[in-house]
């Protein structure tokens, strides 16, 4: 996929042909010839090798995970917003495929990063699965290449983590960053679950380590992107991801800590009040309290923020005590179920509780840091052992508790399974659920999502989190 250096070539001679594999870079993206690798096929990274794929570049996939590797190359899709027919269709056309090691690198033409991104016990960044990537990456650099990271993290990873490991193996070959390699940050904007806004026609930002870095990943982004929007610097480009999600953090801790207020006032819905102030056509964005957040980056990139304001000598005191907010909720979820557990004629160690929904958002299948398992959690540290979940996408869960794993499987809805339970909790509000039906059969409902909005019930035996 590159041009080979002859033997007796001079060095002058070498760094002639390695700028002209990299002028030539752009041409191979414009005729789709460039080769597109993406490492990591999660949530990010397979929406994406798909994108391009379907675009007509020749794309392939890396990813450990053995079982996932060969699920996909079989046609099989484990991503939500992947239908198998799609992946099907690109194997089909050998444009895509997946690997579970890093050997055909050096063909790729560009790479994105696309690994996780969690934190440590202790709330710190954990970049190994970043700084891995990008040691197998640089082990296989060569001129003609761009690198793009996609995972979400703090500012100056980009120039500060992943530059110096690939600069190491550049210096070795001769290459210069911005005439021989590229280098990019470009974070992902993914909605799992959303069908209005997908990879190809959600705006994204880009800042390169130098003006041609950021020029070539705009490039290549343009192939699968409608609007791409440049900044001047990597850490630009990661400051206004952290910015985008912790922003609704923030939001989310306002309604939330309102919501409580509501419940211990009594007579005003929090739900109520939010819908009346959404009528106002500016200066006001609506947000709605829950049992508290989920997904991959709104729990954690206020830690990383976090993080790294310390080492400036700076706490980001509002933003942490919003994250600490939302991370409150499913214990007030569980002091709400053990309530309405109390109004039972039945002891909490006897009783049985359902819980309806585990994703993390509706329609979905994605349970990362789903507060529901938070909840599981605080409601089996007060001694309610007899739980059971519902969820239509969820059919199986492993939850892994301080002192046990527990392995789940969904239950499915009846009669005699809801009048088997003392106490119903809606958690995720799945438009599959028949919220009427649930009602009218279940004992007591503790709605978190406000699922029973439009649906008649007996305020006696319902609960809705933020009063009313």
């Amino acid at each position: 996929m590159h041009l080979p250096l002859s033997e007796n070539m001079t060095s002058n001679g070498a760094a002639s042909v390695r700028t002209e594999t990299a002028r030539a870079l752009p041409e191979r993206i414009a005729t789709k010839q460039a080769v597109i690798g993406v490492i990591g096929l999660g949530y990010v990274g397979l929406p994406l090798a798909m994108a391009y794929a379907g675009r007509g570049f020749r794309t392939f996939g890396v990813d450990l995970a053995v079982e996932k590797v060969l699920r996909l190359n079989e046609g099989d899709s484990y991503i939500q917003d992947v239908e198998s027919e799609t992946l099907r269709q690109a194997l089909d056309a050998g444009r895509f495929v997946a690997q579970d090691d890093y050997a055909a690198m050096g063909d790729a033409d560009i790479v994105f990063i696309c690994v996780p991104t969690p934190v440590t016990v202790h709330k710190d960044p954990d970049t190994s699965y970043i700084e891995a990537a990008a040691r197998s990456v640089a082990r296989h650099l060569r001129e003609g290449q761009m690198i793009v990271l996609k995972s979400t993290t703090y500012p100056n990873t980009t120039e500060g983590l992943v530059l110096p490991i690939l600069e190491e193996a550049a210096g070795a070959r001769g290459l210069q960053l911005g005439r021989d390699y590229f280098l990019a940050f470009s974070p992902e904007r993914v909605d799992p679950g959303n069908q209005v806004y997908t990879t190809e026609n959600t705006p994204v930002v880009v800042g390169g380590v130098t003006k041609a870095c950021t020029k070539m990943a705009a490039l290549a982004l343009e192939q699968i992107v409608a609007h791409v929007h440049q900044v001047s610097r990597p850490g630009v480009a990661e400051m206004e991801k952290l910015l985008e999600n912790i922003f609704r953090s923030v939001n989310i801790a306002l309604v939330n800590e309102l919501a409580k207020l509501c419940d211990r006032m009594g007579g005003i819905s929090i739900w109520e009040v939010v819908e009346a102030a959404a009528t106002k056509p500016f200066g006001f964005m609506p947000f709605n309290p829950g049992p508290g957040v989920g997904g991959h980056c709104i729990p954690i990139d206020p830690y990383y923020l976090s993080w790294l304001a310390r080492k400036y000598d700076f706490e980001t005191s509002f933003i942490t005590l919003a994250a600490r907010v939302n991370e409150d909720m499913p214990f007030y979820v569980g002091n709400a179920v053990l309530r309405a557990i109390a109004d039972q004629p039945v002891r909490a160690r006897d009783a049985k509780v359902l819980l309806l929904g585990v994703a993390f958002k509706k329609n979905v299948d994605d349970t990362r840091h789903s507060p529901a398992l938070k909840v599981l959690e605080v409601l089996r540290s007060q001694g309610v052992n007899n739980i059971n979940y519902c969820d239509p996408y969820v059919p199986k869960l492993t939850v892994h508790l301080p002192q046990e794993t527990l392995g789940l499987t969904s239950v499915s809805l009846s009669e005699e399974v809801l009048k088997d339970h003392d106490v119903v909790v809606i958690l995720t509000e799945h438009d599959d659920f028949p919220y009427g039906w649930i009602v009218e059969h279940a004992s007591a409902v503790v709605d978190t999502r406000n699922a029973l909005r439009d649906v008649p019930h007996d305020h006696r035996k319902v609960q809705l989190l933020g009063g009313g």
